[in-house]
Protein backbone atom coordinates (compact mmCIF):
# COMPACT_ATOMS: atom_id res chain seq x y z
CA UNK A 1 0.00 0.00 0.00
CA UNK A 2 1.52 3.14 -1.02
CA UNK A 3 1.78 6.21 1.73
CA UNK A 4 -0.72 9.12 1.24
CA UNK A 5 1.85 11.58 -0.47
CA UNK A 6 2.87 8.78 -2.89
CA UNK A 7 -0.61 7.78 -3.69
CA UNK A 8 -1.58 11.31 -4.43
CA UNK A 9 1.74 12.02 -6.59
CA UNK A 10 0.47 8.15 -8.76
CA UNK A 11 -2.98 10.05 -9.72
CA UNK A 12 -1.12 13.20 -10.47
CA UNK A 13 0.89 11.30 -12.82
CA UNK A 14 -1.29 8.97 -14.37
CA UNK A 15 -3.53 12.36 -15.26
CA UNK A 16 -0.60 14.08 -16.92
CA UNK A 17 -0.22 10.73 -18.77
CA UNK A 18 -3.93 10.91 -20.39
CA UNK A 19 -3.62 14.85 -20.82
CA UNK A 20 -1.31 14.14 -22.75
CA UNK A 21 -2.59 11.02 -24.79
CA UNK A 22 -5.66 13.17 -25.91
CA UNK A 23 -7.83 13.20 -22.99
CA UNK A 24 -9.62 16.94 -23.06
CA UNK A 25 -10.24 16.95 -19.03
CA UNK A 26 -9.83 13.34 -16.64
CA UNK A 27 -9.36 12.89 -13.07
CA UNK A 28 -7.63 9.45 -11.28
CA UNK A 29 -8.86 8.07 -7.49
CA UNK A 30 -6.56 5.39 -5.65
CA UNK A 31 -8.06 2.64 -2.93
CA UNK A 32 -5.75 0.93 -0.70
CA UNK A 33 -6.68 -1.32 2.29
CA UNK A 34 -4.60 -3.34 4.27
CA UNK A 35 -6.19 -5.56 7.31
CA UNK A 36 -5.71 -8.34 9.40
CA UNK A 37 -8.44 -10.65 10.91
CA UNK A 38 -8.43 -13.41 13.51
CA UNK A 39 -11.32 -15.85 13.88
CA UNK A 40 -12.19 -18.23 16.97
CA UNK A 41 -14.39 -20.95 17.53
CA UNK A 42 -15.69 -22.52 20.85
CA UNK A 43 -12.13 -21.80 22.00
CA UNK A 44 -9.92 -22.62 19.30
CA UNK A 45 -8.49 -20.41 17.02
CA UNK A 46 -10.20 -20.97 13.19
CA UNK A 47 -9.10 -18.52 10.95
CA UNK A 48 -6.09 -15.99 11.03
CA UNK A 49 -6.17 -13.51 7.66
CA UNK A 50 -4.13 -10.75 5.98
CA UNK A 51 -5.12 -9.40 3.00
CA UNK A 52 -4.15 -5.64 1.17
CA UNK A 53 -5.47 -4.92 -2.35
CA UNK A 54 -4.59 -1.53 -3.58
CA UNK A 55 -6.42 0.05 -6.83
CA UNK A 56 -6.04 3.19 -9.40
CA UNK A 57 -8.61 3.92 -11.49
CA UNK A 58 -8.60 6.70 -14.42
CA UNK A 59 -11.81 8.23 -15.66
CA UNK A 60 -11.68 10.44 -19.24
CA UNK A 61 -13.64 12.81 -21.21
CA UNK A 62 -13.08 12.97 -25.24
CA UNK A 63 -15.52 15.26 -26.77
CA UNK A 64 -18.37 14.97 -24.69
CA UNK A 65 -17.69 10.78 -24.25
CA UNK A 66 -16.21 9.35 -21.45
CA UNK A 67 -14.69 5.79 -20.43
CA UNK A 68 -13.09 4.53 -16.74
CA UNK A 69 -10.58 2.08 -16.51
CA UNK A 70 -8.70 0.65 -13.21
CA UNK A 71 -5.72 -1.45 -12.76
CA UNK A 72 -4.04 -3.28 -9.84
CA UNK A 73 -0.96 -2.96 -11.37
CA UNK A 74 1.15 0.63 -10.60
CA UNK A 75 4.07 -0.49 -12.30
CA UNK A 76 4.96 2.89 -14.90
CA UNK A 77 4.10 0.62 -17.93
CA UNK A 78 0.94 -0.46 -16.46
CA UNK A 79 0.08 3.23 -15.86
CA UNK A 80 1.17 3.93 -19.34
CA UNK A 81 -0.93 1.05 -21.07
CA UNK A 82 -3.90 2.17 -18.57
CA UNK A 83 -4.08 5.73 -20.17
CA UNK A 84 -3.50 4.82 -23.41
CA UNK A 85 -6.76 2.29 -23.29
CA UNK A 86 -8.87 4.68 -21.53
CA UNK A 87 -8.59 7.29 -23.89
CA UNK A 88 -8.95 5.07 -26.55
CA UNK A 89 -12.48 3.78 -24.94
CA UNK A 90 -13.33 7.10 -24.65
CA UNK A 91 -12.70 7.59 -28.07
CA UNK A 92 -15.16 5.10 -29.21
CA UNK A 93 -17.88 6.11 -25.88
CA UNK A 94 -21.56 7.93 -27.12
CA UNK A 95 -21.29 11.26 -26.29
CA UNK A 96 -23.13 11.88 -22.57
CA UNK A 97 -24.15 15.74 -22.06
CA UNK A 98 -24.20 14.99 -18.40
CA UNK A 99 -20.37 13.48 -17.59
CA UNK A 100 -17.89 15.33 -17.11
CA UNK A 101 -15.60 16.78 -13.68
CA UNK A 102 -17.37 19.05 -10.95
CA UNK A 103 -17.60 22.30 -11.90
CA UNK A 104 -14.13 24.05 -10.82
CA UNK A 105 -15.57 26.84 -8.38
CA UNK A 106 -16.81 24.20 -6.53
CA UNK A 107 -13.70 22.47 -5.52
CA UNK A 108 -12.56 22.30 -2.23
CA UNK A 109 -9.07 25.00 -1.60
CA UNK A 110 -7.38 24.81 1.42
CA UNK A 111 -5.93 22.04 3.65
CA UNK A 112 -7.99 18.36 4.19
CA UNK A 113 -9.71 18.81 7.50
CA UNK A 114 -8.07 16.78 10.08
CA UNK A 115 -10.65 13.97 11.58
CA UNK A 116 -9.08 11.89 13.63
CA UNK A 117 -9.52 9.18 11.12
CA UNK A 118 -6.19 7.06 12.44
CA UNK A 119 -5.10 4.97 15.53
CA UNK A 120 -1.37 4.93 15.17
CA UNK A 121 -1.02 1.74 17.33
CA UNK A 122 -1.89 -1.66 14.98
CA UNK A 123 -3.23 -4.58 17.00
CA UNK A 124 -1.00 -8.19 16.78
CA UNK A 125 -2.15 -11.41 15.66
CA UNK A 126 -1.70 -12.44 19.59
CA UNK A 127 -3.98 -9.26 20.69
CA UNK A 128 -6.81 -9.95 18.04
CA UNK A 129 -7.31 -13.34 18.74
CA UNK A 130 -7.30 -12.52 22.51
CA UNK A 131 -9.83 -9.89 22.17
CA UNK A 132 -12.23 -12.87 19.53
CA UNK A 133 -11.54 -15.47 22.63
CA UNK A 134 -12.97 -12.85 25.48
CA UNK A 135 -15.94 -11.74 23.55
CA UNK A 136 -16.54 -15.95 22.48
CA UNK A 137 -16.53 -16.92 26.00
CA UNK A 138 -18.65 -14.24 27.42
CA UNK A 139 -21.32 -15.02 25.27
CA UNK A 140 -20.83 -18.75 25.41
CA UNK A 141 -21.19 -18.14 29.41
CA UNK A 142 -24.74 -16.81 28.91
CA UNK A 143 -27.35 -19.12 30.61
CA UNK A 144 -29.03 -20.77 27.28
CA UNK A 145 -26.47 -20.63 25.00
CA UNK A 146 -25.52 -23.94 23.54
CA UNK A 147 -23.19 -23.44 21.05
CA UNK A 148 -21.23 -20.63 18.80
CA UNK A 149 -20.64 -19.53 15.65
CA UNK A 150 -17.71 -17.77 16.97
CA UNK A 151 -15.67 -14.61 17.61
CA UNK A 152 -13.63 -12.53 15.70
CA UNK A 153 -11.73 -9.30 16.31
CA UNK A 154 -10.08 -7.39 13.25
CA UNK A 155 -7.65 -4.06 12.72
CA UNK A 156 -6.88 -2.37 8.98
CA UNK A 157 -6.02 0.00 7.20
CA UNK A 158 -6.69 2.28 3.92
CA UNK A 159 -5.59 5.24 1.75
CA UNK A 160 -7.89 7.31 -0.37
CA UNK A 161 -6.53 10.04 -2.83
CA UNK A 162 -8.08 12.00 -5.63
CA UNK A 163 -6.67 13.88 -8.11
CA UNK A 164 -8.37 16.24 -11.24
CA UNK A 165 -7.14 17.78 -14.23
CA UNK A 166 -8.50 20.99 -13.38
CA UNK A 167 -6.85 21.68 -10.53
CA UNK A 168 -8.05 19.24 -7.29
CA UNK A 169 -5.38 16.87 -5.33
CA UNK A 170 -6.53 15.44 -1.98
CA UNK A 171 -5.73 12.01 0.25
CA UNK A 172 -6.12 11.13 3.44
CA UNK A 173 -6.12 7.85 5.10
CA UNK A 174 -8.11 5.73 7.95
CA UNK A 175 -8.11 3.52 10.20
CA UNK A 176 -10.61 0.48 11.21
CA UNK A 177 -11.06 -1.79 14.58
CA UNK A 178 -13.94 -4.19 14.99
CA UNK A 179 -15.04 -6.95 17.89
CA UNK A 180 -18.24 -9.44 16.68
CA UNK A 181 -19.22 -12.62 18.52
CA UNK A 182 -22.39 -14.80 16.80
CA UNK A 183 -23.89 -17.82 19.24
CA UNK A 184 -26.63 -19.91 19.10
CA UNK A 185 -28.93 -20.96 22.00
CA UNK A 186 -31.29 -23.76 22.63
CA UNK A 187 -31.34 -27.39 21.44
CA UNK A 188 -32.56 -28.93 17.95
CA UNK A 189 -35.40 -27.36 16.16
CA UNK A 190 -35.85 -24.41 18.95
CA UNK A 191 -32.10 -22.98 18.50
CA UNK A 192 -31.51 -19.44 17.76
CA UNK A 193 -28.82 -17.53 16.95
CA UNK A 194 -27.76 -14.08 17.31
CA UNK A 195 -24.89 -11.38 17.02
CA UNK A 196 -23.41 -8.65 18.32
CA UNK A 197 -20.44 -6.34 16.95
CA UNK A 198 -18.77 -2.54 17.15
CA UNK A 199 -16.27 -1.24 15.04
CA UNK A 200 -14.66 2.24 15.42
CA UNK A 201 -11.79 4.23 13.91
CA UNK A 202 -9.80 4.08 17.00
CA UNK A 203 -9.43 0.89 19.15
CA UNK A 204 -10.52 2.56 22.12
CA UNK A 205 -13.77 3.71 20.95
CA UNK A 206 -14.75 0.13 20.80
CA UNK A 207 -16.90 -1.80 23.41
CA UNK A 208 -15.32 -4.09 25.57
CA UNK A 209 -15.25 -7.66 24.06
CA UNK A 210 -17.36 -8.91 27.21
CA UNK A 211 -19.78 -6.61 26.77
CA UNK A 212 -19.95 -7.49 22.73
CA UNK A 213 -20.18 -11.23 23.77
CA UNK A 214 -22.54 -10.22 26.83
CA UNK A 215 -24.84 -8.89 24.22
CA UNK A 216 -24.86 -11.51 21.74
CA UNK A 217 -25.53 -14.54 24.36
CA UNK A 218 -28.30 -11.86 25.89
CA UNK A 219 -29.95 -11.59 22.51
CA UNK A 220 -29.84 -15.25 21.30
CA UNK A 221 -31.24 -16.56 24.67
CA UNK A 222 -34.00 -13.68 24.05
CA UNK A 223 -35.14 -15.39 21.50
CA UNK A 224 -35.79 -18.64 22.49
CA UNK A 225 -39.25 -20.05 22.29
CA UNK A 226 -40.68 -17.94 20.03
CA UNK A 227 -44.28 -17.67 18.88
CA UNK A 228 -46.54 -16.30 16.62
CA UNK A 229 -48.78 -12.93 16.20
CA UNK A 230 -52.34 -12.82 14.39
CA UNK A 231 -52.50 -10.57 11.59
CA UNK A 232 -54.12 -7.01 11.79
CA UNK A 233 -52.83 -3.65 12.43
CA UNK A 234 -50.49 -3.02 15.34
CA UNK A 235 -47.82 -0.07 16.49
CA UNK A 236 -44.56 -1.00 15.84
CA UNK A 237 -41.53 0.04 17.57
CA UNK A 238 -38.45 -0.47 15.77
CA UNK A 239 -34.93 -1.25 17.92
CA UNK A 240 -32.04 0.54 16.42
CA UNK A 241 -30.24 -2.53 14.93
CA UNK A 242 -32.92 -2.25 12.36
CA UNK A 243 -34.68 1.44 13.20
CA UNK A 244 -31.80 2.52 10.30
CA UNK A 245 -32.98 0.94 7.80
CA UNK A 246 -35.99 3.21 7.34
CA UNK A 247 -33.51 6.14 7.11
CA UNK A 248 -31.84 3.89 4.44
CA UNK A 249 -34.64 3.94 2.38
CA UNK A 250 -35.05 7.76 2.61
CA UNK A 251 -31.09 8.01 1.14
CA UNK A 252 -32.40 6.39 -2.01
CA UNK A 253 -34.97 7.89 -2.39
CA UNK A 254 -33.86 11.16 -2.10
CA UNK A 255 -30.44 10.74 -4.51
CA UNK A 256 -30.25 12.91 -7.18
CA UNK A 257 -29.87 10.26 -9.53
CA UNK A 258 -33.34 8.38 -8.70
CA UNK A 259 -34.81 11.63 -8.79
CA UNK A 260 -33.41 12.24 -12.66
CA UNK A 261 -34.89 9.10 -13.31
CA UNK A 262 -37.93 10.08 -12.02
CA UNK A 263 -37.62 6.69 -10.03
CA UNK A 264 -38.43 8.03 -6.29
CA UNK A 265 -41.38 7.44 -3.98
CA UNK A 266 -40.34 11.15 -3.24
CA UNK A 267 -40.07 12.55 -6.45
CA UNK A 268 -42.54 15.52 -5.94
CA UNK A 269 -41.77 16.09 -2.34
CA UNK A 270 -38.73 18.75 -2.32
CA UNK A 271 -39.08 21.12 0.55
CA UNK A 272 -42.60 19.13 1.67
CA UNK A 273 -43.49 18.36 5.18
CA UNK A 274 -42.57 14.41 5.34
CA UNK A 275 -41.90 14.14 8.96
CA UNK A 276 -43.30 14.90 12.11
CA UNK A 277 -42.10 18.43 12.88
CA UNK A 278 -39.87 16.82 15.93
CA UNK A 279 -37.53 14.83 13.19
CA UNK A 280 -34.38 16.11 12.01
CA UNK A 281 -32.18 14.18 9.99
CA UNK A 282 -28.16 15.58 9.57
CA UNK A 283 -25.34 13.75 7.53
CA UNK A 284 -21.92 15.06 9.05
CA UNK A 285 -18.97 13.83 6.77
CA UNK A 286 -16.93 15.91 9.15
CA UNK A 287 -17.54 14.23 12.38
CA UNK A 288 -14.32 13.23 14.06
CA UNK A 289 -13.56 9.50 13.84
CA UNK A 290 -16.82 9.13 11.98
CA UNK A 291 -17.51 5.90 10.23
CA UNK A 292 -18.14 7.47 6.92
CA UNK A 293 -15.86 10.66 7.15
CA UNK A 294 -14.51 12.18 4.55
CA UNK A 295 -12.70 15.52 4.23
CA UNK A 296 -14.26 15.67 0.39
CA UNK A 297 -16.01 13.71 -1.51
CA UNK A 298 -15.70 11.60 -4.75
CA UNK A 299 -15.24 14.45 -7.02
CA UNK A 300 -12.90 16.62 -4.90
CA UNK A 301 -15.69 19.05 -3.37
CA UNK A 302 -15.35 19.88 0.75
CA UNK A 303 -17.91 18.28 2.73
CA UNK A 304 -20.20 19.65 5.35
CA UNK A 305 -22.81 18.90 7.72
CA UNK A 306 -26.48 19.69 6.48
CA UNK A 307 -29.63 18.74 7.63
CA UNK A 308 -31.04 16.61 4.90
CA UNK A 309 -34.72 16.47 7.32
CA UNK A 310 -35.37 20.13 9.27
CA UNK A 311 -38.08 19.62 12.10
CA UNK A 312 -40.01 17.19 9.43
CA UNK A 313 -39.24 18.83 6.22
CA UNK A 314 -37.37 17.56 3.16
CA UNK A 315 -34.33 19.80 2.18
CA UNK A 316 -33.58 18.59 -0.92
CA UNK A 317 -31.84 16.28 -2.70
CA UNK A 318 -27.76 14.26 -2.81
CA UNK A 319 -26.52 14.81 -5.92
CA UNK A 320 -23.54 14.62 -8.00
CA UNK A 321 -21.83 16.47 -10.40
CA UNK A 322 -23.83 14.31 -13.02
CA UNK A 323 -27.34 14.54 -11.45
CA UNK A 324 -26.54 18.24 -10.43
CA UNK A 325 -26.33 19.08 -14.03
CA UNK A 326 -29.36 16.76 -15.32
CA UNK A 327 -31.75 18.60 -12.75
CA UNK A 328 -30.21 21.93 -13.28
CA UNK A 329 -28.85 22.20 -9.67
CA UNK A 330 -25.54 22.70 -8.13
CA UNK A 331 -23.43 19.39 -6.90
CA UNK A 332 -23.74 18.75 -3.04
CA UNK A 333 -20.79 17.30 -2.00
CA UNK A 334 -22.16 13.25 -2.02
CA UNK A 335 -20.54 12.20 -4.77
CA UNK A 336 -18.80 8.68 -3.41
CA UNK A 337 -16.08 7.35 -5.63
CA UNK A 338 -15.27 2.90 -6.05
CA UNK A 339 -12.67 0.63 -7.79
CA UNK A 340 -14.23 1.44 -10.56
CA UNK A 341 -16.38 3.77 -12.83
CA UNK A 342 -17.47 7.14 -12.16
CA UNK A 343 -18.99 8.30 -9.19
CA UNK A 344 -22.60 7.68 -6.87
CA UNK A 345 -24.08 9.27 -4.75
CA UNK A 346 -23.83 8.34 -0.95
CA UNK A 347 -24.13 10.10 2.28
CA UNK A 348 -22.06 9.98 4.77
CA UNK A 349 -22.65 9.77 8.38
CA UNK A 350 -26.41 10.15 8.91
CA UNK A 351 -28.19 10.51 12.57
CA UNK A 352 -31.58 10.91 13.24
CA UNK A 353 -31.93 12.98 15.90
CA UNK A 354 -33.29 11.90 19.46
CA UNK A 355 -36.90 12.57 20.17
CA UNK A 356 -37.79 14.26 23.96
CA UNK A 357 -38.71 10.84 25.87
CA UNK A 358 -37.62 7.60 26.87
CA UNK A 359 -38.18 4.05 24.88
CA UNK A 360 -39.96 3.31 27.89
CA UNK A 361 -42.27 6.02 27.65
CA UNK A 362 -42.16 5.57 23.80
CA UNK A 363 -43.64 2.57 24.38
CA UNK A 364 -46.11 2.78 27.56
CA UNK A 365 -49.77 3.19 26.21
CA UNK A 366 -49.35 0.55 23.53
CA UNK A 367 -51.73 -1.76 24.87
CA UNK A 368 -50.81 -4.86 22.21
CA UNK A 369 -47.96 -4.05 19.74
CA UNK A 370 -44.94 -5.51 18.36
CA UNK A 371 -40.98 -4.71 19.03
CA UNK A 372 -39.02 -5.49 16.10
CA UNK A 373 -35.39 -6.36 16.26
CA UNK A 374 -35.22 -8.41 12.71
CA UNK A 375 -35.94 -7.35 9.38
CA UNK A 376 -35.54 -9.74 6.43
CA UNK A 377 -35.79 -9.35 2.85
CA UNK A 378 -35.69 -6.64 0.35
CA UNK A 379 -39.63 -6.16 0.09
CA UNK A 380 -39.18 -2.10 -0.40
CA UNK A 381 -40.16 -0.57 -3.79
CA UNK A 382 -38.20 2.72 -4.28
CA UNK A 383 -41.11 3.96 -6.55
CA UNK A 384 -43.74 3.85 -5.20
CA UNK A 385 -42.66 3.67 -1.37
CA UNK A 386 -44.76 0.25 -0.67
CA UNK A 387 -42.53 -1.71 2.40
CA UNK A 388 -43.21 -5.05 2.77
CA UNK A 389 -40.26 -7.20 5.26
CA UNK A 390 -40.40 -10.36 7.28
CA UNK A 391 -39.89 -9.36 10.86
CA UNK A 392 -38.68 -11.14 14.25
CA UNK A 393 -38.63 -9.74 17.56
CA UNK A 394 -41.12 -9.87 21.11
CA UNK A 395 -44.63 -8.56 21.50
CA UNK A 396 -45.47 -5.46 23.59
CA UNK A 397 -48.01 -5.55 26.44
CA UNK A 398 -49.26 -3.24 28.29
CA UNK A 399 -46.41 -0.90 27.30
CA UNK A 400 -43.68 -3.89 28.46
CA UNK A 401 -41.61 -6.22 26.08
CA UNK A 402 -42.98 -9.62 26.41
CA UNK A 403 -42.31 -12.80 24.92
CA UNK A 404 -40.32 -13.66 21.56
CA UNK A 405 -42.08 -13.81 18.26
CA UNK A 406 -41.50 -14.65 14.16
CA UNK A 407 -42.87 -15.13 10.95
CA UNK A 408 -44.28 -12.20 10.65
CA UNK A 409 -44.68 -9.73 7.85
CA UNK A 410 -44.51 -5.62 8.54
CA UNK A 411 -46.01 -3.52 5.37
CA UNK A 412 -46.81 -0.10 5.37
CA UNK A 413 -46.02 2.46 2.77
CA UNK A 414 -43.02 4.62 3.19
CA UNK A 415 -44.56 8.40 3.08
CA UNK A 416 -47.37 7.31 5.55
CA UNK A 417 -44.62 5.22 7.69
CA UNK A 418 -42.16 8.46 7.87
CA UNK A 419 -45.47 11.08 8.62
CA UNK A 420 -46.39 8.91 11.49
CA UNK A 421 -42.63 7.89 12.68
CA UNK A 422 -41.63 9.24 16.28
CA UNK A 423 -38.33 9.07 17.83
CA UNK A 424 -37.34 8.31 21.30
CA UNK A 425 -34.35 9.67 23.09
CA UNK A 426 -31.58 6.69 23.60
CA UNK A 427 -29.04 7.75 20.36
CA UNK A 428 -26.42 5.51 20.19
CA UNK A 429 -23.48 7.13 17.87
CA UNK A 430 -21.67 4.66 16.47
CA UNK A 431 -22.28 3.36 12.91
CA UNK A 432 -22.44 5.14 9.72
CA UNK A 433 -26.40 5.40 9.80
CA UNK A 434 -27.60 5.95 13.43
CA UNK A 435 -31.30 6.07 15.01
CA UNK A 436 -32.82 5.89 18.37
CA UNK A 437 -36.06 3.32 19.08
CA UNK A 438 -38.66 4.28 16.40
CA UNK A 439 -42.24 3.95 16.76
CA UNK A 440 -44.98 3.65 13.92
CA UNK A 441 -48.74 3.54 14.25
CA UNK A 442 -51.19 1.51 12.52
CA UNK A 443 -48.93 -0.74 10.47
CA UNK A 444 -50.13 -3.94 8.87
CA UNK A 445 -48.91 -6.87 10.12
CA UNK A 446 -49.31 -10.26 8.42
CA UNK A 447 -49.29 -13.58 10.87
CA UNK A 448 -51.32 -16.42 11.41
Amino acid sequence: MLSPSVASERCQTLIERAMRGGASACDAVYLANASQSVQVRLGALEDVERSESEHIALRVFVDGASASVGSSDLGEAALDELAARAVLMARAAPVDRYAGLAPEECLMRGPVPELDLIDEREPSPQELRRMAEEAEDAARAIPGVTNSEGGGAGAGRGVAALATSHGFAGVYATTNHSISASVVAGEGGGMQSDYAYRTARHASDLLSPEEIGRKAGTRATAKLNPGRVKSGTYSIVFDPRVGGSLVGHLLGAISGAAIARRASFLLDHEGAQIFDSSITITDDPLRRRGQRSRPFDGEGLATGQRALVEQGRLTGWLMDAAAARQLGAAPTGHAARGSSGPPHVSASNVVLQPGAQTRAALMADIADGIYVTELIGMGVNGVTGDYSRGAAGFRIVGGEIAGPIAEFTVAGNLIEMFARLIAADDLDIHRGIDVPTLRIDALSVAGD
